[in-house]
Parts: structure tokens; C-alpha cells; sequence
């Protein structure tokens, strides 16, 4: 998405102006017409490339469930879980966004649309953020730094809940806290307050700002 027109083929700023459209208005609500407008073609060339617009849907289906899975893979190592660092136990997926993501990204939008719908796509997505938590949940039990609780399935889907409202709510939590969630600005207001609740529950005193004194 960060890409510049020319470094893209027709086909992938298709996809992009349809993601954009899509995560903005709903795919439903958009036209083929308007998603050739935007990307500077002509309808029939959508069509040619695609075939239908439930084709361009599933293809920007695929491109996001990719770049899902790239993060998601960042976020693992592949190998083993990178999220027993104390750090990273606060949904990493929210700030995996705020890492590589600009801020005017359409992929928080479309995430949000996604798994709010019923598709084979938004459940696939769903599916695998919540093996990626019980796979965290049990790293974190395994290294002593969290309980897996009495239901560990419940409590990875507890923590995904959690992330996932970052997503899911981000415009209302913009409204009430003055500042996008998703944002740089944002994590570092939202990371220490869950880290701290997550860490001592509700009751646990506010953390001092790293790099002071006591």
C-alpha cells in the first residue's frame, strides 16, 4: 500500500483503489465503475483482470489475508513465538500495525469488515489470529510470565477480544481518548495501561515512564 502507482501493475492498483473503496464504504455499496474511476481505467479492464466484482472482492480477500499472514509471521518468527518478550504480550497485532502501517492505511478498515462478515474469508482470518493467541498464551505460560488460566482456549480468546477492539472500535476510542488507538501516538498511551492490567489486574499501581527515576 505504501507502493507509488508506477511501481504497480494495473491489476494491484485495482486491488488497492477496490481495498480502499471497500474498506471505506463496504463492498456492496461500491460499483465497478467507481473502483475504475478511482484507479484511472476503465470498467471493461476491471472485468478483464478480475471477471466480476465478487472476483476483485476475493482477490482483495487474498491480498489482505497475505498481508495478514506476513505480520503474523513476524509476529511468530515462524519458528517459535516472538511474543514472550514483556512487551509483546499486550496484542501485537495492533502494534505490529502501528510499526509498518501509515496511518491512513485502509487495512485496519477492511480487517474490521471483514471479520464482522460472514465469508469463508473473514472466518479463515479469525481462525488463525486465534491459534496465533493460544500459541502466545502457551509461550507465555511455558516461560512463567502468565497463567493459561482454566480454560486457556477461553482466555486466548479473552486477549484476541481485546486486540481486536482496537480494530473494531477504533473511531470511538478515537472520539473518547483524542487520539487514534492505531497510531504510534496512540500504542504508547494504550501499551502501558494494558501491559499494567494485564500484569497486576486492576489494582496494580500506574508504571513509571521508562528511562525515569523511581
Amino acid at each position: 500500500m505504501r507502493s507509488n502507482r508506477d511501481d504497480r501493475t494495473t491489476r494491484a492498483v485495482i486491488r488497492d483503489e477496490a481495498l480502499r473503496l471497500f474498506a471505506a464504504s463496504g463492498p456492496d455499496a461500491v460499483t465497478v465503475r467507481q473502483i475504475a474511476g478511482a484507479a484511472g481505467v476503465s470498467p471493461a479492464l476491471v472485468v478483464h483482470h478480475f471477471g466480476s466484482k465478487d472476483g476483485l472482492r476475493q482477490a482483495v480477500d487474498q491480498y489482505v489475508l497475505d498481508v495478514f499472514e506476513g505480520l503474523l509471521g513476524e509476529m511468530t518468527g515462524e519458528g517459535g513465538p516472538d511474543l514472550l518478550a514483556p512487551d509483546a504480550a499486550a496484542g501485537s497485532l495492533s502494534e505490529a500495525f502501528a510499526r509498518h502501517l501509515p496511518d491512513d492505511s485502509p487495512l485496519p478498515g477492511y480487517l474490521r469488515r471483514l471479520l464482522l462478515s460472514d465469508t469463508d474469508a473473514g472466518r479463515q482470518l479469525f481462525q488463525r489470529l486465534f491459534e496465533l493467541s493460544k500459541t502466545a498464551l502457551h509461550g507465555l505460560a511455558a516461560a512463567g510470565m502468565a497463567s493459561p488460566g482454566r480454560d486457556p482456549e477461553v482466555r486466548a480468546a479473552l486477549l484476541l477480544a481485546n486486540d481486536l477492539a482496537l480494530f473494531l472500535l477504533r473511531d470511538r476510542l478515537r472520539e473518547v481518548l483524542g487520539t487514534d488507538p492505531l497510531s504510534a501516538a496512540g500504542m504508547a498511551r494504550w501499551a502501558p495501561e494494558l501491559l499494567a492490567v494485564y500484569a497486576g489486574g486492576l489494582n496494580a499501581p500506574p508504571q513509571e515512564p521508562q528511562g525515569e527515576a523511581p
